[in-house]
């Protein structure tokens, strides 16, 4: 069906002038507290409740019901790509963040640092350290492994605790499992080969593992590293192709750019807050017709069960809304890629809110922006497949199907 969707956008997609911003708050989707309250309830967000009496609100499943999505899954749906049909390690997406190049050769991984005691996986993220701190690490890393049986071993630092490996050399495939027990307090998971072909690379993982926690067995937090997302390089129909868009994404983490990337977006550099972010977007305004707008840091919130941070965040958003409003896009979609809800520490399987503005909106239908009134809303429960065809149709850049 995702072939056939986008073969029939791909025919009926032309090119005009008008712009379409797809907002994206990370796993801002959530569940009631105590009192009541989600953090997009609990919010001071005057925009965009005010937005949603002009707007279309609802809620969306990036991959189906009850299956909570990767960042990866939601992402891709949120562009349009079965993530179904296009299955991507998140190990690609961080490396082409990262601006890796990755040969038909390599396979890469993305990697945590995290803290490990009596063979036990503690804490996932070794406490958040800063970017600076873990590129430390990472250097001493890269000087004390640089090759792993005829395999070469290359790191590269990310934000906070993440970084990549990439592993090149011959014989290697991807469909491996990932070295991580996922939960903090098990016992560390070791990669497994899922057919006979990644054999090698399983075991090249595992032997490399267990000289980064050799190297780093005197550090108090970062003495060990999870591996997640192993990957080749993909080859995806562009945004261009598809859509006949020329669109720019604005992301301060990697994995999100690369994201973007890969579905052929080009990489705006910007700066690491979200005022930056609107600076960046005011600045190439001109420049394109589609800007893919990304805030991490209610995901961050949500997995550390940071319910009041969580809510700054989306205060926050809200006020450089007036920024975005004020370019005068088409079409503003504001979403998420999945819920993270702060009672879970997780991603979950909850619909995700979604806000729809655009001059032919059925509007007056809702009075705030959350995940009660999205329940409610007229576009309904939707796929979030379905959100970049709308986000098209109401900027005029669909012709009509059929006689």
């Amino acid at each position: 069906m995702s072939f056939d969707r986008q073969n029939i956008i791909k025919d009926l997609s032309i090119k005009t002038d008008s712009k379409i911003v797809l907002l994206v708050m990370d796993g801002v989707g959530d569940l009631p507290n105590e009192e009541g309250k989600t953090p997009l309830k609990a919010a001071n967000k005057p925009i965009m409740d005010s937005l949603a009496k002009e707007s279309e609100l609802g809620q969306s499943i990036a991959v189906f019901q009850g299956i909570t999505p990767g960042s990866g899954p939601g992402h891709l749906s949120l562009f349009g790509y079965d993530p179904l049909k296009y299955q991507i390690g998140r190990g690609i997406l961080e490396a082409l963040g990262l601006d890796v190049e990755v040969g038909p050769k390599d396979v890469v991984a993305r990697a945590n640092f995290a803290t490990i005691k009596d063979g036990v996986i503690i804490d996932r993220r070794a406490g958040r350290p800063a970017s600076e701190e873990s590129k430390k690490i990472v250097e001493l890393l890269s000087e004390k492994i640089k090759q792993i049986d005829d395999v070469k071993i290359t790191f590269y630092p990310g934000k906070e605790h993440r970084f990549v490996v990439k592993f090149s050399g011959e014989g290697l495939f991807d469909e491996v499992s990932d070295a991580d027990p996922q939960k903090e307090g098990h016992p560390m998971e070791w990669a497994k080969s899922l057919n006979p072909d990644s054999e090698k690379m399983a075991k090249i993982a595992n032997k490399l593992l267990k000289e980064i926690g050799e190297v780093l067995k005197d550090q108090p937090k970062m003495n060990f590293a999870l591996l997640r997302g192993f990957s080749k390089h993909p080859k995806l129909p562009t945004f261009k192709e598809i859509y006949k868009l020329d669109a720019a994404a604005i992301a301060t983490y990697p994995m999100y750019r690369g994201l973007a990337k890969l579905v052929g977006m080009q990489i705006i550099k910007t700066g690491e807050t979200i005022e930056d972010e609107i600076e960046t977007l005011k600045a190439n305004w001109n420049k394109y017709d589609f800007f893919f707008v990304h805030v991490k840091k209610t995901d961050s919130y949500g997995e550390d069960g940071n319910f009041n941070e969580k809510v700054k965040v989306i205060e926050n958003t809200d006020r450089v809304l007036k920024d975005i409003l004020a370019l005068k896009p088409d079409v503003l979609i504001i979403t998420g890629d999945h819920s993270t809800p702060a009672p879970m520490k997780s991603h979950s399987w909850h619909p995700v809110p979604v806000l729809i503005n655009s001059k032919f909106v059925r509007k007056g239908l809702s009075n705030v922006f959350d995940e009660f009134e999205c329940a409610r809303g007229v576009l309904g429960t939707i796929s979030a497949l379905d959100l970049l065809p709308l986000a098209l149709a109401h900027a005029g850049k669909l012709e009509k199907y059929g006689a």
